[in-house]
């Protein structure tokens, strides 16, 4: 399982019916908190949808390293093609589905690049090997054999055999602020539990509706 002990998230909402919650952060607290103890894998992965210069989306699963009132945040290769795609239209969707509960989360936001520093302490934090594969990774790109890539893992690991590994600069991480958050519910016979919360912009109250299953 994901070490989800270090990421950042706000207190929990207590209710017991959260179709009556007024706030989507505190209800995503509760939510995610009751995943990490109920998921056997990863409670911090998240379906990453995006769309490319013609329009076409992507979607891949990503994990999530961190969330705040400010968004959700997820790190990775610059020139990956999630990164550019984020760069050439930086907005994005989230998607959480918790099968063990019953539940999906979905997040529609506007994307930014985290600060350096934010980027430099989470590498930090990386295993060893997962810092020396980002640097021999050229993430998105084509790559002639598995071998090939070996060779670059081992070039960089001498490289680094003693001493701290620097983040790549072309490694970092991006924030999706929330606009709007939908909390879904399994229900017996399709008859689910759908809450939607939109806002016009972070500084903006939010509004919710409830939804037709």
């Amino acid at each position: 399982m994901a070490d989800t002990t270090s990421i950042k998230h706000p207190t929990p909402l207590t209710t017991g019916d959260f179709t009556q919650a007024e706030e989507p952060l505190a209800l995503f607290a509760e939510w995610f908190a009751e995943a990490v103890k109920a998921e056997p894998n990863d409670p911090n992965a998240m379906s990453l949808a995006t769309v490319d210069e013609s329009g076409l989306p992507d979607v891949r699963m990503v994990l999530m390293k961190g969330y705040d009132a400010d968004g959700f945040v997820f790190y990775s290769h610059i020139a990956s093609q999630k990164g550019r795609e984020l760069a050439a239209n930086p907005k994005a969707a989230l998607l959480f589905h918790w099968k063990s509960l019953r539940r999906q989360v979905r997040i529609r936001g506007l994307v930014s690049a985290v600060i350096d520093a934010e980027a430099d302490a989470y590498f930090a934090t990386r295993p060893k090997q997962a810092q020396i594969g980002a640097w021999a990774s050229k993430q998105s790109q084509p790559l002639e054999s598995r071998f090939a890539f070996e060779q670059a893992i081992a070039l960089v690991a001498a490289k680094y055999v003693i001493g701290e590994v620097p983040r790549p600069q072309g490694w970092s991480g991006w924030r999706v602020a929330p606009l709007q958050f939908e909390f879904w519910h399994d229900r017996a016979f399709r008859l689910h539990d759908r809450i939607e919360f939109r806002r016009a912009g972070a500084d903006q109250p939010w509004s919710k509706t409830r939804l037709y299953p």
